[in-house]
């Protein structure tokens, strides 16, 4: 370790905690289950508050010394009989010496020591002998029944020794008891969603269809246009009536307080533990559904149906805060729709000042629904009224640059950015992103001259061709609309392949071509980077250099043929409608983990690449503001609208 015996003089007293976790696999895990390992840097007599502490919750500590002077004898004598096992290491090259054995010696009945809870390392055992030694020893811990503490109980523990802990602040306290008013009744979540969260359910869907089918007009048949437009006006208010007699829910009532009325430190606590307490309860449902859909896959003879209706349970066992945030744009869109109509005085409304309330979430940096991912619809009053506040609450000032990560399901996506920009989109593998989230980033004053802009808003994407729509005749065209909707909202669309697998990227990006034609006409030209992801050779960028150019001719004729059919009257190339550039803009990132996790270290390589990409398109940006001005919040949505 380099610079190893430098003084101590923050981290003295400090106690660090790392996990283990084993992988299944019998013969690369260390240990059969979890553990948790603590280290106290400095010296047990300085720091004996944290040591008494470590000796009340481990189930063993070692103690690494050169030998047992008299008083040392005195401190490690005053320790208590428990439950606690001790051993000692003793790290000299020399035979430990008569005076410290006959201390060993004394403590050996009050400590419960006997010769195996002696480890000495001999000037003959090199490094990995001795770490085996040491790997018996925790391994014997384990299996002869050792005590086991929650985190939780360690904090009352804690508490007895007079260590602060930092729960027991009266503002988390608060917070987390209003979180829990919500999270307690929820058992089901497939159910609580059902009852609580009711404007989202079937309703949502149909109204989804028929605003869709307002634009495109497929399903017309012989009827007059006008007429059917109006039958379709209808049904999309009968959908919003419907939806407006439903009353607040005490789950919504407390949520909205919860935003609308806790001090901003408050707030953040409630939102924390919420996500908390909502991740717990859909894990658990989850592992319980996954576990009776394996059952079923066993005695394969049960009928389909069975399958189907477990499948619809897991794909509905999410719950986030999204949900609760997008249950509140249902109620703003339900009522401004009865507004609209007449059918109820601006001054009854309700609902007016949840758009604010969203507004101020934006700009404390919470992720905000773009999309709605389950019904693939845009919510359009309420993010309009949700910027428009925005816009309002900072004076006008809000130009912004907009930054989209598209590609495959599980590419990374989210990662990339939470790495890029220290973001909190949701990640893990299995709960993926759907629909499309935004989120602010305020540029700091010095940097906004530089930029051209005040926030770059960074955009974040359900993957492409995700299983559960595979099986959907139309899933080609859900992936099309969406690729051109962020496409055509932002200014760098950085997209996300798994390896160096360009062809899955053409499908995507062939329906893009037909969109971007439409849109060279208003001078719209986002620049597009290829991030390839988990490519760890360092010469791929050189061995690459021919698929890349095959990508960019197929793109070319792509672009032709789509000219053609668009009735373009001169030829053209991909870089006429995409900024690309062959050379400056593919990426090559090393995999985020080294070896197999859950025991794997992090990659710096991802890192390092991360941030050379960031710093690219930071000089890109600057360069881009010259020749164009950024949008500001009222322009982005007439954007919207009109995408």
């Amino acid at each position: 370790m380099e610079s190893g015996n430098v003084p101590r003089e923050i981290a003295d007293g400090l106690v660090e905690i790392s996990w283990y976790f084993p992988g299944g696999r019998e013969n690369s895990d260390l240990f059969p289950e979890p553990l948790a390992v603590t280290n106290l840097h400095g010296d047990i007599e300085t720091h004996w508050l944290q040591f008494s502490f470590l000796t009340e919750i481990s189930s063993a500590v070692f103690i690494l010394t050169e030998s047992i002077s008299e008083r040392e004898y005195a401190l490690l004598s005053s320790l208590q009989e428990s439950s606690t096992k001790y051993y000692f290491i003793f790290n000299n090259q020399a035979a430990t010496s008569k005076e410290t054995l006959a201390f060993l010696n004394k403590l050996a009945p009050g400590l419960k020591l006997n010769n195996s809870h002696v480890l000495q390392k001999g000037r003959a055992t090199n490094q990995a002998a001795y770490v085996k030694v040491l790997q018996s020893a925790i391994a014997a811990v384990m299996t002869s029944s050792p005590k086991r503490v929650s985190i939780e109980a360690m904090a009352e523990t804690a508490r007895q020794l007079g260590i602060q802990v930092d729960e027991d602040n009266k503002k988390c306290q608060r917070a987390s008891e209003y979180a829990k008013e919500i999270t307690v009744h929820i058992k089901d979540v497939a159910k609580y969603k059902r009852e609580k969260l009711r404007l989202q359910g079937e309703t949502w869907k149909n109204l989804a269809e028929v605003e869709k089918e307002l634009c495109q007009m497929r399903k017309r048949g012989d009827i007059p246009l006008e007429k059917y437009k109006s039958q379709l006006k209808e049904k999309l208010m009968d959908l919003r009536v419907q939806q407006n007699t439903h009353d607040l829910t005490d789950g919504l009532t407390t949520f909205i307080t919860g935003l609308g009325l806790l001090p901003p430190e408050e707030k953040h606590y409630f939102l924390k533990w919420m996500k908390f307490d909502l991740d717990h309860i859909a894990r658990e449902n989850l592992s319980k559904l996954q576990d009776q859909y394996k059952e079923k896959c066993k005695n394969s003879k049960d009928d389909p149906k069975m399958f189907a209706e477990v499948d619809k349970l897991i794909s509905a066992s999410s719950l986030g805060v999204e949900h609760f945030m997008r249950e509140l744009g249902q109620l703003y869109e339900a009522e401004h729709a009865m507004v609209k109509e007449g059918k109820i005085a601006e001054s009854q409304r309700q609902f007016l000042h949840l758009s604010g309330i969203a507004a101020d979430l934006m700009l404390e940096g919470f992720p905000m629904e773009l999309i709605d991912g389950d019904v693939s619809n845009i919510p359009l009053q309420w993010v309009t009224d949700v910027l428009s506040q925005l816009h309002a609450k900072l004076g006008g000032k809000s130009r912004m640059l907009v930054l989209t990560v598209l590609g495959g399901q599980s590419t990374g996506k989210s990662t990339l950015l939470n790495t890029m920009f220290g973001l909190q989109f949701a990640v893990s593998s299995g709960r993926c992103t759907r629909g499309a989230f935004m989120s602010l980033i305020k540029v700091v004053e010095n940097f906004q001259q530089e930029l051209g802009c005040d926030f770059i808003l960074v955009i974040d994407t359900e993957g492409f061709k995700a299983p559960e729509l595979a099986k959907l005749e139309d899933s080609y065209q859900h992936d099309n609309e969406l690729a051109t909707l962020v496409i055509g909202l932002s200014d760098i669309t950085i997209v996300n392949m798994a390896m160096e697998n360009a062809t899955e990227m053409k499908d995507v990006l062939q329906i893009v071509v037909h969109a971007f034609l439409r849109m060279e006409e208003i001078r719209h030209k986002p620049n597009c980077q290829f991030v390839h992801q988990n490519v760890s050779d360092v010469s791929a960028h050189e061995q690459n250099m021919r698929d890349r150019k095959h990508l960019l001719e197929q793109m070319d004729e792509m672009t032709k043929a789509a000219a053609n059919m668009e009735k373009k009257g001169r030829k053209m190339k991909f870089s006429d409608i995409m900024d690309y550039d062959l050379e400056k803009h593919n990426w090559y990132i090393p995999a985020l983990w080294h070896g197999v996790p859950p025991m794997s270290p992090v990659n710096m390589g991802y890192s390092e690449k991360v941030y050379e990409l960031k710093k690219y398109l930071f000089e890109f940006l600057k360069g881009c503001s010259q020749n164009r001005s950024p949008k500001d919040i009222p322009q982005f949505l007439e954007w919207v609208r009109s995408l």
